[in-house]
């Protein structure tokens, strides 16, 4: 509850205000300030949000059924200092203003007041006379709270603003039925249907605990009762259109683990089962057949794919996981080789290939969930017309946002884990930034799933959706505002279509630094050079540590790429080797054979094994001192302390 002084205010109550100019207009109340008395308020004008900070008085002047049924008596320990009636105007008890005419002047007795008291005086008094009243206010609401209150609830004094401040909004909270109070504290509420509020504990220097409540606008807002198919409804179904009209259309889920993300593009779990049915996934695979009809001159073909992005690495969950490379053209298209594409004829086919894909999706144990989806999903609809690409859908769920929580992990490959998740969300948040400012450069290359993601972003025929899920307990706060923030930033990709070239990146004079850095470096290593141009324009989020880190988790992926295919080579070779060991054998057997050429081709083979052997073992070598440097590495980064409440 609000102090009394606020009469009948509450956030979210419309109120008139007066305009420097003269006018009166409705503002909607959004803040209001104890400290001084005052209240913030916004309105539209002109398509734009304004706002300002107006006093009490002023507001009670103009809207006298809002203010108190009664005016709160000064203390009598500190009367108010009297004040000349020319300079302050009060309320009266109709609440009406009186303002003094021209003609009134002040009395001697109160000329002599005045001059006897400097301006500083009576604001020091009339500053004691607010903070007294506010005190005694507060001790009578601390006195009837104490038999209200449950203090063996942890946190019950936050569990108690966030119920005061609800109750002004008319939102029901969590009862005891729902969630157990002492376990689990709701601090997400949802006061409108474009509106996300943040409850955030604070505490100050004096320990006394408040809330920080901070406010994000989204095009919708959902909360835990609304279900898949509403949330696909005003999501995902008005970009299906889309890639008919031959476009790419993407939509993807962002969160920190365990906040329903697989959920929401999956499906419903129910235990360890989940019914694929329910997801976004489904749902837009038989959205297309409702659309296809309408476009049957075109004679189009459906097609789904559905692989994994892992560690650094591409899988095919419809091909038994079988690994693929991820290659760019020289138009700087990207193509997953090897990706298998399944025709898809009704709804029950799609849904079969989503139950085998999640099979055989990579999942494990985290510090944040103990059965979190370690990999990033990508499920793709493709229309064909003629064999080529008419329009492509791609849905994304996306692994949790741990934001470094695993790279300090004992586990090397949890680590590795960690590191790549955390590296590609990174990749994209800085690609989304850039593409929106219109950058000459995009770190397109600092992480595979930016790279697969490329030409959705891009292009005249390109929408974009992004989906972010968050978890209403109070120990996920920091977790839930940063995706807020996260999804702030996307929600501000806006790309000019006459700027886009056909090489797929805005067509801007400046020059691109990074065609000034020396080409044989680029065509070495280009992840390499966008991972720092990644971390450079992230400083405040990447500490060098942390940048060290990444460094050596990408030198270590690339190594470990190198070291596995030049494995494979020598394993070819070595067959062929022992073909040609076999034919020199079968020759002595004869009884007159050449014995110096026999010592010849030996000696041949031999050499080769060595030259192709030294090389493997070298390379060998400077793997396993990339893994001691990775370890290094890891260990000089700082866990991140949590925020004390």
């Amino acid at each position: 509850r609000m102090a009394a002084a606020f009469g009948k205010i509450v956030v979210g109550t419309y109120v008139e205000i007066k305009r420097s100019d003269g006018r009166i207009h409705q503002a909607m109340v959004t803040s209001m300030n104890e400290d001084n008395e005052s209240v913030t308020v916004e309105w539209i004008e002109n398509g734009d949000t304004k706002g300002k900070e107006i006093d009490l008085e002023s507001i009670f002047a103009l809207n006298p059924d809002v203010a108190p049924d009664e005016e709160i008596a000064p203390s009598p320990e500190t009367p108010p200092a009297p004040t000349p009636l020319a300079k302050v105007n009060r309320i009266a008890k109709n609440r009406r203003t009186i303002a003094p005419s021209k003609n009134d002047t002040p009395s001697k007795d109160n000329r002599g007041l005045s001059r006897r008291k400097s301006n500083c005086v009576k604001e020091v008094e009339k500053l004691q006379e607010k903070r007294e009243r506010r005190r005694l206010q507060q001790q009578e609401l601390r006195e009837k709270r104490a038999q209200e209150v449950d203090t063996t609830i942890p946190n019950y004094e936050i569990l108690y603003m966030i119920r005061d401040f609800r109750a002004s909004l008319d939102y029901r909270p969590l009862t005891t039925a729902d969630v157990d109070m002492r376990l689990y504290l709701d601090v997400i509420t949802i006061p409108s249907k474009d509106v996300v509020m943040v409850h955030e504990p604070k505490q100050k220097v004096d320990l006394t605990r408040y809330l920080e409540n901070q406010t994000f606008r989204f095009d919708y807002a959902f909360d835990d009762s609304t279900t898949n198919e509403m949330v696909y409804r005003f999501t995902a179904r008005p970009l299906v259109e889309t890639i008919f009209e031959r476009g790419m259309a993407t939509c993807f889920a962002y969160g920190q683990t365990g906040s329903g993300k697989t959920h929401t593009m999956g499906g419903d779990f129910s235990g360890k089962n989940q019914d694929c049915s329910k997801g976004i996934y489904a749902l837009a695979g038989k959205e297309m057949s409702h659309f296809k009809p309408n476009y049957k001159k075109l004679d189009l073909q459906v097609y789904a794919t559905y692989f994994e992005i892992y560690s650094g690495k591409v899988f095919d969950l419809l091909n038994r996981k079988a690994k693929l490379r991820v290659l760019e053209d020289g138009k700087q298209q990207v193509q997953v080789v090897g990706l298998q594409e399944k025709e898809v004829k009704g709804t029950e086919d799609v849904l079969k290939l989503i139950e085998v894909g999640n099979s055989c999706r990579t999942s494990g144990q985290t510090s944040a969930n103990a059965h979190s989806s370690r990999s990033h999903a990508v499920f793709q609809i493709i229309l064909r017309r003629k064999g080529k690409m008419h329009g492509k859908f791609s849905l994304i769920d996306l692994a949790g946002n741990e934001r470094g929580a695993d790279t300090s992990s004992a586990d090397r490959q949890t680590r590795l884990e960690g590191a790549e998740i955390n590296k590609s969300l990174l990749a994209l948040k800085e690609c989304i930034r850039a593409l929106g400012r219109n950058k000459p450069h995009t770190p397109f290359r600092a992480s595979k799933l930016t790279q697969v993601l490329r030409d959705s972003f891009i292009g005249e025929n390109s929408r974009t959706c992004m989906i972010a899920t968050i978890s209403p307990g109070m120990t996920s706060c920091e977790n839930t505002l940063n995706t807020l923030r996260y999804a702030n930033r996307v929600k501000e990709l806006t790309i000019d279509p006459n700027q886009v070239i056909d090489g797929g990146r805005p067509n801007i004079n400046a020059v691109n630094q990074v065609d000034l850095l020396d080409e044989e470096w680029l065509s070495i290593s280009p992840q390499r050079d966008d991972l720092k141009l990644l971390c450079e324009q992230n400083e405040e989020e990447v500490s060098p540590q942390l940048f060290t880190f990444h460094e050596a988790v990408s030198q270590l992926v690339e190594m470990e790429e190198q070291v596995l295919e030049d494995h494979r080579a020598v394993f070819q070779e070595s067959i062929r080797w022992l073909e040609d060991e076999k034919m020199l054998l079968e020759m002595t057997e004869e009884v007159d054979y050449d014995v110096e050429s026999y010592a010849t081709q030996l000696e041949q083979i031999l050499d080769q094994k060595i030259d192709i052997l030294i090389e493997l073992r070298d390379k060998v070598k400077s793997f396993r001192s990339a893994l001691q440097e990775e370890e290094q590495a890891s260990k000089q980064i700082n866990p991140k302390r949590p925020r004390a409440l």
